[in-house]
């Protein structure tokens, strides 16, 4: 009872804390808005699911002529990440100018509180005075904080604001989604003949169509992107607007979107300046002009603040990088991947600008593991059909298997990130630097995506989850990180320290443990299938699932049907929670024919909760419905 009164009173201060922050940042957002003349309107023009592949790029394939405009009136920037490489979590960033990791909001679709005094972007340009208008997607992970927008639709405009009232406007063009890829009919535009095809993806007609498709949207979104612009100079508002066009992550192709590799994260960005308000570009800001800065999404919702004289508040964990609160330039951006619909995963990506360093806590996850939404893409089809035929040499292959600890590329000598570095002695400094630096960025903003999905939600207890990454006796992220680092290498030296972890205090220590003898395989569970045996009956039912999902896999028969009805018992999401259910699923999945015995019993199970969010609904009944299509063969052989 008394820790419980501690840690509420401990909250309260921070949120104490917050909402006086909140109260003194207001006063100084009205100073600025009395002592600023003739404030800049802001056009945000957004494009989804694609990368750099514009005319203004270099890309000679691409037919962008208005995006290339806007480019040649003002600045490209070539180093832009959306520092998630999937829509929900960027577009989560970017209304919050905070990483999602530090809320608990890295995962799709995660609906999650943020703190009191915590507000969106454009809560602060409407107490500023600004119209604020979003045409049309929002596609948070986070719940919204009370009215953020004027108007959020498709009809939202910025011509419904009243006279002379400054507006920030944002217009979101779908056409080049994943989605949009791979609908067909269609009539290709592009020359596939033409068509770049990475160096990981193998060369055939449905790949070369994906990419020309991909291509033909693009050009559809540029026309749409002319046409706000020409509404804006119709207007008369061009001289008195900065644009932004970007796009929200990498294209939707298969190994871009959802991959926090360069090609999942690196977008483009385009700003013009009118002259008037020159005062408030870069110093390497010119027309025609490419810059190498290193920004983000991340970057994003400071920078807007500082174009209109409002002081970025503290709790933002981005850098503006142009306006009257201009930053330092940064030297490193990050990225980072978790959940992605209903597969689980943790990567932690950063980059110079020369070099993207990638950490996989869960090598024993494939890239690509199946993925319903990304399966309907025929080059994903294709793809892992030639894979299992063996028709495909590396580095077409190494999509479809596991993931080695660490991952190193020069971005300058290798576009495609298909030569991993981080075995060559000539990049050791490179590879220890930037290790260091992510793993200082996870201690730096409280990265909660060291905690099984499941707890962030029960320990924050209905509040905001960021609070329980800010006390650091109930997350005491440097011994669950160390213990997340032990596990995720993969060495066998290891194996002692992991099992004695299964013994630790706390619960996310004891689900890296378990986490580290399931990557390490037979050996390691063998070593410790006693300890494992008894985490099937740990407080922590996430850590029952890892536990059971090792043991089912490495163990004797006994242990299989323990660990089989271990899982089917936690996969109930009316029963156990909709992320205890998700786990519990995949463990099940990963263990093909031995889940025989339930087989019948996981079909019966509730695949819909009306209490969810309607954006989580589907999770459960994919899982459900993936291990249904899996036949059991005959003649297996039977666990020792």
């Amino acid at each position: 009872m008394q820790c419980r009164t501690s840690l509420r009173n401990y909250m309260g201060w921070i949120q104490f804390a917050l909402i006086i922050a909140v109260i003194l940042n207001f006063n100084l957002m009205l100073f600025a808005a009395d002592s600023e003349a003739g404030r800049p309107n802001i056009l945000w023009i957004t494009s989804e699911d694609n990368g750099p592949h514009l005319g203004c790029y270099g890309d000679q394939y691409a037919d962008t002529p208005h995006i290339d405009k806007l480019a040649s009136q003002g600045m490209i920037y070539l180093n832009c990440w959306s520092t998630a490489p999937v829509c929900a979590p960027a577009r989560t960033t970017l209304i919050t100018g905070m990483y999602p990791t530090c809320l608990g909001a890295e995962h799709m679709r995660s609906m999650v509180k943020l703190p009191d005094g915590v507000l969106m972007y454009p809560q602060y340009l409407r107490q500023a005075g600004y119209y604020c208008t979003n045409n049309s997607k929002e596609d948070y992970n986070v719940a919204k904080p009370g009215t953020v927008w004027d108007e959020s639709s498709r009809k939202a405009h910025w011509k419904n604001r009243k006279p002379e009232q400054p507006f920030f406007a944002v217009f979101n063009h779908t056409i080049s989604h994943e989605s949009k890829i791979r609908n067909r009919p269609h009539k290709l535009v592009h020359d596939l003949a033409k068509v770049r095809i990475p160096a990981y993806h193998p060369d055939t007609p449905e790949v070369r169509h994906d990419w020309a498709q991909y291509y033909d949207r693009i050009t559809e979104m540029d026309a749409l992107v002319g046409k706000n612009l020409k509404e804006l100079a119709d207007a008369g508002l061009a001289d008195d607007t900065i644009v932004f066009y970007y796009g929200d992550h990498g294209s939707g192709m298969p190994r871009s979107k959802r991959w926090p590799y360069n090609s999942g994260l690196q977008v483009p960005l385009v700003v013009y300046i009118p002259p008037k308000f020159r005062n408030l570009a870069p110093a390497d800001y010119q027309a025609q002009g490419k810059s190498d800065r290193l920004v983000g999404f991340v970057d994003f919702a400071p920078t807007l603040l500082s174009l209109t004289g409002i002081k970025p508040p503290e709790h933002m964990q981005g850098n503006a990088f142009m306006g009257k609160y201009e930053a330092p330039a940064q030297q490193y951006q990050f990225g980072f991947r978790g959940r992605m619909d209903e597969r689980y995963d943790l990567v932690r990506s950063v980059r110079n600008k020369r070099y993207l360093y990638i950490r996989n806590y869960m090598p024993h996850k494939k890239y690509g593991q199946y993925l319903n939404y990304m399966f309907q893409t025929p080059t994903t089809q294709v793809w892992k059909k030639m894979y299992d035929a063996g028709q495909l040499k590396p580095p077409q292959t190494y999509f479809w298997e596991t993931k080695p600890a660490e991952e190193l590329y020069d971005l300058e000598a290798d576009r495609d990130e298909v030569n991993n570095l981080a075995s060559s002695r000539d990049h050791q400094d490179i590879l220890a630097k930037l290790r260091e630096v992510q793993q200082k960025k996870l201690l730096e903003v409280r990265d909660l995506g060291f905690l099984p999905e499941a707890e962030i939600h029960s320990l924050s207890d209905g509040g905001a989850p960021y609070l329980i990454g800010k006390n650091t006796e109930l997350y005491p992220l440097p011994k669950i990180l160390a213990m997340a680092e032990l596990a995720s290498s993969n060495n066998s030296d290891n194996q002692d320290q992991l099992i004695t972890g299964l013994k630790d205090s706390n619960s996310a220590v004891r689900y890296w443990a378990a986490m580290g003898l399931l990557i390490s395989g037979r050996d390691a569970v063998q070593q410790g299938r006693q300890e494992l045996r008894e985490s099937l009956k740990d407080s922590s039912k996430s850590v029952r699932c890892i536990a059971a999902e090792a043991l089912g896999k490495f163990g004797n028969k006994k242990d299989v049907r323990n660990a089989v009805n271990t899982l089917f018992s936690l996969s109930n999401q009316n029963q156990d929670g909709l992320y205890v259910a998700i786990l519990a699923l995949n463990g099940l999945e990963k263990l093909d024919e031995k889940v025989a015995p339930v087989k019948e019993k996981i079909t019966q199970l509730p695949r819909k909760n009306p209490n969810l969010n309607r954006r989580l609904q589907s999770y459960v009944s994919r899982l459900i419905e993936r291990i249904e299509e899996k036949e059991t063969p005959a003649n297996l052989k039977k666990p020792q």
